[in-house]
């Protein structure tokens, strides 16, 4: 059996909950694609509400498939997985688009809308819960000045470099301000000062109260920012893998007052909460 030790990280817990809560529990979880080796084997964690983490290891452990479980795109071939203190074994069919409404998710792939401009690409999960349309505008025009990408807003996708369409994909990722935000290599067409930039976004958004899980193969901006670490660890005498959690000691605050002077983001350049 795989477990994680709870790290003793200050948590930047949302106010609208009296305790952290878990917002993400795995037990035993295994996941194999048809009749194959399991590819995750025994994967036992939890992840507290407010609390930032990365994911980390070799091409080929399984970052993405354990995000895909997380964002619902896949069902574990055994092993119990409780989001938002939901049961997804038991939970409903017809429940689950509202769980997902409720995590942003930033593809690898990017998965763009390519007929929608970068503004409608952005805007969509607003509109999708029924944001007021100058709601839309204002927060997704803000946000698109701060992902450097406001001159173009009325681009479409196909005509973007993959560093812009990373931007954009990211911004639509945390438009809706989600419980739970989960990153697939979001840094990884980007030069490291950007990357760090967007990095600061996402300790933004950890400390209004979203969960955030990054996976990455950025082992110096993981040491750099010091948040705790799930490591997924291929084993050679075994099918699976193993999880293992680094802690970490500094506060959400240090770690963004850290970013901010190492990369000379202006003190008061953060985004406003929605």
């Amino acid at each position: 059996m795989t477990t994680i030790a709870q790290s003793t990280v200050p948590l930047a817990v949302n106010s609208r909950d009296a305790a952290p809560e878990e917002v993400v529990r795995f037990e035993n979880v295994g996941l194999r694609y048809g009749l194959g080796p399991e590819v995750l084997q025994d994967v036992t964690f939890s992840l507290p509400a407010g609390s930032f983490h990365f994911l980390v290891g070799p091409s080929g452990a399984g970052k993405s498939s354990l995000l895909k479980l997380m964002y619902l795109a896949l069902a574990p071939t055994r092993g119990l997985i409780t989001l938002f203190g939901r049961d997804i074994a038991t939970t409903p069919r017809r429940a689950l688009p509202a769980l997902r409404r409720r995590i942003g998710v930033v593809f690898q792939e990017f998965r763009l809308l390519s007929h929608l401009s970068t503004f409608d690409n952005v805007a969509l999960p607003l509109r999708v819960a029924g944001n007021r349309e100058e709601e839309v505008r204002r927060h997704v025009t803000e946000l698109l000045g701060w992902v450097g990408l406001r001159d173009h807003m009325h681009a479409r996708p196909p005509t973007l470099s993959g560093g812009q369409q990373q931007r954009i994909a990211i911004a639509r990722a945390v438009i809706a301000r989600p419980r739970l935000l989960l990153a697939d290599e979001p840094t990884g067409n980007i030069d490291d000062r950007l990357a760090m930039r967007l990095m600061h976004l996402f300790v933004e958004l950890n400390k209004l109260g979203t969960t955030v899980v990054v996976a990455t193969h950025n082992e110096s901006m993981v040491e750099r920012m010091g948040f705790p670490v799930l490591r997924l660890d291929a084993d050679p005498d075994e099918l699976g893998v193993r999880v293992t959690r680094r802690p970490s000691m500094a506060t959400p605050e240090d770690e963004a007052a850290r970013i901010a002077d190492a990369f000379e983001v202006p003190a008061g350049s953060r985004p406003k909460r929605a």
